[in-house]
């Protein structure tokens, strides 16, 4: 695989992989030296202090997301889906554009399909335009697929494959990237912080568990990465520590600020900005894109993500598979880790940890059920970490 496992995983926006032998060079960025002992608190990562183990299906398109538009059922259909791994991440960007092919049929009430984070941000994105919204939609946050998600800022993760990252795609990829992140800059310093950065660790080397087993992976395509290409001034700068330096024994460690949503507050809020400017949401499932006539408005944005593929037969969206292992937060514990293809997250609403295989991970799988030894691989070797230290 051309592109490392870490590259697509770190998704901190901190550029490639910690490179041990020339770690201060590395990614691109200048790194400082850290002139003190990095001090953290110890995090209890206890297989029994598992409280639960949720599983999403990413809607991957190999030609990006699906942003046109059509005539369905005597209405206009704008279609907003298929992000990948970055529904959160490129929300903003992508509800501007949708958000302003509605709004240029002359419409000025419109419906929007859907309440994960592309239906959120649309219906909010046409309030602040000056539109009537009204979100129809089967399932609500926190029962929405975008609430599974590891909850980082991950703009090309799982985007389209390098084939599908056409001159095209590329230019509307960087818009809604660079409007994305603008408009998280907003929301940073919120009550409830729905929005914040975090410092994410980097750990190389150590021993692997005895039950890493890491089994095959199916056929999947060459992701696209776009984000060292395309905006590496939103990378951040990082700090390096050499063993001796930090607390988890004589391995190198990258330190870098990545930009975290703690979904549970974060999709909370964006409801909530939704009901305070007017808008109604009705709770409604679509069985087939015919049922759209029954709707008042003329005007619809299709942001219904995975479940596009069953609702209007696209069978374009592949699903790829992603776990998360949670556990309750624990006081002081405010910090990311990057170990052995395990990412660890200490998110306020839920610590989740997350195993990785390799950059094909989960797709075309579109089961559900959750993998405890799975679960218990993640804990365990972020474990490991503190257990030696």
């Amino acid at each position: 695989m051309k592109h490392s496992v870490a590259r697509r995983r770190l998704l901190s926006g901190a550029g490639a992989l910690l490179c041990v032998s020339t770690l201060p060079r590395c990614a691109g960025n200048p790194v400082k030296t850290a002139p003190t002992r990095l001090q953290l608190a110890p995090l209890d990562a206890s297989t029994s202090r598992i409280s639960a183990i949720t599983v999403c299906t990413r809607p991957f398109r190999a030609e990006g997301p699906r942003l046109d538009v059509e005539q369905i059922a005597g209405k206009t259909v704008v279609h907003n889906y298929g992000h990948g791994g970055s529904g959160w991440s490129l929300s903003w960007g992508s509800a501007e554009i949708g958000s302003q092919k509605a709004l240029a049929t002359g419409e000025r009430d419109i419906a929007v399909i859907g309440c994960g984070a592309l239906g959120m941000t649309t219906a909010l994105t046409l309030q602040r335009a000056g539109a009537r919204a009204t979100i129809y939609a089967k399932d609500l946050p926190p029962n929405v697929r975008s609430s599974f998600a590891t909850g980082l800022f991950t703009p090309d993760s799982r985007i389209c494959t390098e084939d599908g990252a056409t001159p095209e795609f590329k230019q509307n990829w960087e818009r809604m990237c660079r409007t994305s992140w603008r408009t998280y800059g907003t929301l940073l310093g919120l009550p409830g912080n729905p929005v914040e950065f975090i410092d994410n660790y980097e750990v190389a080397g150590g021993p692997a568990l005895a039950s890493a087993v890491v089994e095959p992976i199916a056929s999947r395509p060459d992701f696209a990465d776009l984000q060292g290409e395309l905006t590496p001034d939103l990378l951040p700068r990082g700090t390096s520590y050499a063993p001796g330096e930090h607390p988890f024994g004589r391995r190198y460690v990258r330190k870098t600020a990545s930009l975290m949503f703690n979904i549970a507050e974060y999709a909370q809020y964006l409801l909530a900005q939704f009901r305070m400017h007017g808008g109604s949401i009705v709770v409604r499932e679509f069985h087939s894109p015919g049922e759209f006539a029954a709707l008042p408005q003329k005007t619809l944005v299709n942001c219904t993500g995975y479940g596009a593929r069953a609702l209007l037969g696209d069978n374009s969206v592949i699903p790829v598979r992603g776990q998360l292992a949670r556990m309750t937060p624990q006081p002081g514990v405010h910090y990311g880790i990057d170990y052995r293809s395990t990412l660890f997250l200490a998110r306020r609403d839920s610590f989740v940890f997350q195993h990785f295989t390799g950059e094909g991970q989960g797709f075309n799988d579109e089961s559900t059920e959750p993998d405890r030894a799975e679960a218990e691989l993640a804990v365990s070797t972020i474990g490991q970490l503190f257990a030696a230290a």
